[in-house]
């Protein structure tokens, strides 16, 4: 069992730092996990179940996210680039208290991803994009405050968008809010991932398989990988006291995608067709989920 641990006394404070006995706290919720996996689930390891202290950071952090992507909102406009889009994330972040995640991580060299048209993700800000009128930009901001992470996404249209590409920015917020209601504990992610897929497909479209949603807190991308072309009954199970993201990425064609040889990050469409995409970090609760960025 990768659960419980058989030297933890029911009479000692519970691993979860509510300061309850553990008999009256997660025992029961132990016991729980542990049937799941006999069964033959997946389970979370108990380092992915959030305690109160860990929600509460998060969210937090969130704050700031939230606020940032307010302020890149208001400010959006033709004629910017996405530099100014980096500055501003920079600027806002820093003078809430938090951190820009994605700057200097893994070598990645601004502080928000910038996805512009036929960009699926990672895209680098640059004083030479400018943005024009028609352009659809997904803005992916993740924040760290006192050591605690957030991430969340929104698409932004610009000026006089073709219809098409409006409704691919629509319907790929209409997977994340079907997502997000699909989130039940004691259930796999792969039950979410397949509404999600099916909406997608549904309109015409195709979600990229590569790239998904990742555990996010205490660390920039923890487990567990959440992915959007999955079947019910798959991957790990759901249970309370899970973050993670729900961010699929849905393509106007195919799924195909390439990384750019040059800068090793940005990451386009196959065929050169627009791609969208909305980001939200959910907790799992009880009964459901409670979405902390949007």
């Amino acid at each position: 069992m990768r659960f419980t641990n058989p030297k933890w006394n029911r009479n000692d404070l519970c691993w979860c730092g509510s300061g309850k006995k553990y008999k009256k706290c997660h025992e029961a919720f132990d016991e729980k996990i542990n049937e799941f996996e006999m069964q033959g689930f997946e389970v979370p390891t108990r380092d992915l179940i959030k305690t109160p202290e860990d929600i509460a950071g998060i969210k937090r952090s969130a704050e700031i996210n939230i606020a940032v992507l307010d302020e890149i909102a208001e400010k959006i406009h033709i004629g910017m680039s996405t530099e100014e889009i980096d500055q501003i994330v920079y600027n806002t972040t820093v003078k809430m208290g938090g951190i820009p995640a994605p700057l200097d991580y893994e070598g990645f060299p601004k502080s928000v991803c910038t996805s512009v048209n036929n960009v699926v993700c990672h895209g680098i800000p640059s004083k030479d994009e400018i943005l024009k009128d028609g352009d659809i930009i997904n803005v992916d901001v993740s924040t760290i405050r006192d050591g605690y992470f957030s991430d969340s996404s929104r698409m932004f249209c610009l000026g006089n968008v073709d219809p098409a590409w409006k409704k691919l920015v629509d319907v790929t917020k209409e997977c994340v809010e079907l997502g997000i209601k699909a989130v039940k504990p004691w259930e796999p992610l792969g039950n979410m991932g397949s509404v999600v897929h099916q909406h997608a497909l549904d309109n015409g479209y195709t979600i990229v398989r590569e790239i998904g949603g990742h555990g996010c807190g205490l660390e920039f991308h923890e487990e567990p990988w959440v992915g959007f072309t999955t079947k019910r009954g798959e991957e790990m199970l759901m249970v309370p006291g899970m973050c993670f993201t729900i961010e699929p990425m849905v393509n106007m064609g195919g799924h195909e995608i390439f990384e750019d040889a040059e800068n090793g990050w940005t990451i386009y469409t196959k065929d050169g067709l627009p791609s969208a995409q909305w980001e939200v970090q959910v907790l799992v609760t009880e009964d459901g989920c409670e979405v902390i960025t949007y």
